[in-house]
């Protein structure tokens, strides 16, 4: 059912006076109808005297005004949810960004009627949040905050980055596209001069960034999602995407099966409890060390080339284990070895007085 008229029109002034910047299409997501629907609203609060500004660089409307509306009252659910949010992910002391929301937490705390504040705190303490592994970026929060700076200014810098692929420090000039953090830790995506293509970089790999004088424009058609297609991760290969075809073992099938692993997966479970898992990525090296992951549960039925990888790596990790114990088998133990530096009890012939 779509939002009454009124609800949808407020909703939309929020979005655009965010500072954010939205095209049609986030619009109607967001508000939950049609382009269309969302180009008569645009119209509308036009011809109410609001200045609506089309950023053509960007591809996204915005409201120029610093603030249009009074602060929202909250309601309990949302001050729970941004305290709980804020307060957990803030003793996260490594993120960027996360010890910034903490403090906004306080603030938005502090100004909330008393009943309120004593319900969501009471409630906040009963949520915690466990985040995983992750790179706390100790070093790269000031690369962090430059980067920002730079995008926002739209000055391309200059990075002295420990590359894993090339095996050493690089130079390249790097326009910044965004910035994302992905499960272990925070990258930015933006053209390299050395690759001559859109490259992802690893902020705690940056040893030394410089703001440079030079200016960029963001491609128009430029979106994370259309940079990584279908990758498992976000490391999308060369060439067409593959159709995976696992099957789970009835041990970890509902497991699997509970968790959204990525956005084109689908599943069937069998009479025998196992689960037939299909995926579509582009590339197949990210998800043979997940599939890995799953040891004797899961088999690759499809294609060839990934059962391939997972059986050579299988193979390698069997030799690998193999030879190990052949060595801790031929090592002698620690209980016969001789020890240096001290008495021997192995007698020798007795000395002539």
């Amino acid at each position: 059912m779509k939002p009454p008229r009124l609800q949808r029109v407020l909703r939309l002034v929020h979005l655009l006076q965010s500072g954010k910047g939205y095209n049609t299409a986030a619009l109607a997501r967001a508000c939950g109808v049609s382009r269309r629907t969302i180009f008569r609203d645009l119209e509308l609060l036009r011809q109410a005297g609001f200045e609506v500004v089309y950023d053509e660089s960007e591809g996204c409307y915005r409201l120029p005004q610093a603030r249009l509306l009074p602060p929202t009252n909250f309601s309990l659910e949302e001050v729970l949810a941004l305290l709980a949010l804020c307060y957990e992910l803030g003793t996260e002391r490594g993120l960027p960004l996360l010890q910034a929301a903490q403090t906004a937490a306080l603030k938005l705390e502090s100004s909330l009627p008393e009943r309120l504040r004593q319900e969501a705190a009471g409630a906040a303490r009963a949520l915690h949040i466990r985040m995983d592994a992750h790179n706390p970026l100790e070093e790269g929060r000031d690369v962090f905050q430059q980067l920002l700076s730079a995008y926002g200014q739209r000055r391309a810098v200059r990075i002295a980055y420990d590359s894993v692929a090339e095996g050493k420090i690089i130079s390249t000039r790097l326009h910044p596209y965004c910035l994302f953090f992905s499960r272990r830790s925070w990258y930015c995506v933006g053209r390299s001069s050395l690759h001559r293509a859109v490259r992802t970089f690893n902020l705690g790999r940056i040893r030394k960034l410089e703001l440079l004088e030079d200016r960029y424009r963001v491609p128009n058609g430029f979106s994370l999602r259309r940079y990584f297609r279908n990758a498992w991760h976000m490391i999308p290969e060369p060439g067409p995407d593959h159709r995976v075809h696992l099957r789970f073992r009835p041990l970890v099938a509902r497991n699997v099966a509970e968790v959204r692993w990525h956005r084109t997966q689908r599943c069937h479970f069998n009479e025998d409890g196992s689960l037939d898992f299909w995926v579509q990525v582009s590339g197949l090296w990210e998800i043979s060390w997940w599939v890995m992951g799953y040891g004797d549960q899961v088999e690759v039925l499809h294609p060839p080339r990934l059962r391939q990888m997972v059986l050579q790596r299988a193979e390698n990790m069997v030799r690998q284990y193999r030879r190990g114990e052949a060595v801790r088998k031929e090592a002698p133990s620690a209980a016969m070895k001789p020890h240096l530096g001290g008495r021997s009890r192995r007698r020798g012939p007795a000395r002539k007085k």
